[in-house]
């Protein structure tokens, strides 16, 4: 980031709406990691604190609005989701039909978490329905074996925190050259 730079807008987003879910959790666990980086200005984007309607309707409800706002002024994106099914959570598919060109041409880093295959199930899948909204999903992530490794077992785990901070510096590239870009030349869908 030069000097001149505002800060990146990054949205992190919490995929599960399950009750008892541990999404809350992986999502602070990630901000604690993020949260020192000057060159990033990180939001929160819980689905929980969203009330979004069961059947898409005809007309877009404020909450949804709302959602597809915070996507729109973002630059880039962290998805933290669990593996359920070896897919990813309804809820997160729900909010991410809401938005369409407001994801375009920004870059998506993914944290996922399960047990076995640590939620890359998930984030394979998510791949595929983000590059049909024409994003830049980033190759390196982190995964999170939540069973095997509970987060509160291992609080200095140099692991995860360098993968952590590599996804962060790949999606900080990403998101200003992508930025750069948009300033220049309208993208074309």
């Amino acid at each position: 980031m030069t000097t001149d730079s505002a800060p990146l807008r990054v949205a992190v987003i919490i995929g599960s709406t399950r009750e008892g879910r541990i999404g809350d959790a992986v999502g602070r666990w990630f901000m604690e990691r993020a949260q020192h980086r000057n060159d990033l200005d990180l939001a929160v984007l819980d689905l929980a604190d969203f009330d979004f309607p069961v059947h898409y309707p005809g007309r877009a409800t404020d909450q949804m609005t709302e959602f597809t706002e915070e996507i729109a002024r973002a630059e880039a994106f962290v998805v933290v989701t669990p593996e359920y099914n070896r897919s990813f959570p309804a809820s997160l598919k729900q909010a991410i039909d809401f938005a369409y060109d407001e994801w375009q041409t920004k870059p998506v880093a993914f944290v996922s978490y399960g047990h076995g295959s640590a939620g890359l199930y998930a984030v394979e899948q998510l791949r595929s329905v983000f590059t049909e909204l024409h994003t830049v999903t980033l190759r390196n992530g982190v995964a999170l074996d939540v069973l095997q490794q509970p987060l509160e077992e291992h609080p200095g785990d140099t692991g995860r925190d360098r993968s952590v901070s590599l996804m962060l510096d790949q999606l900080g590239w990403w998101g200003w050259a992508l930025r750069e870009a948009r300033a220049v030349r309208p993208y074309v869908s």
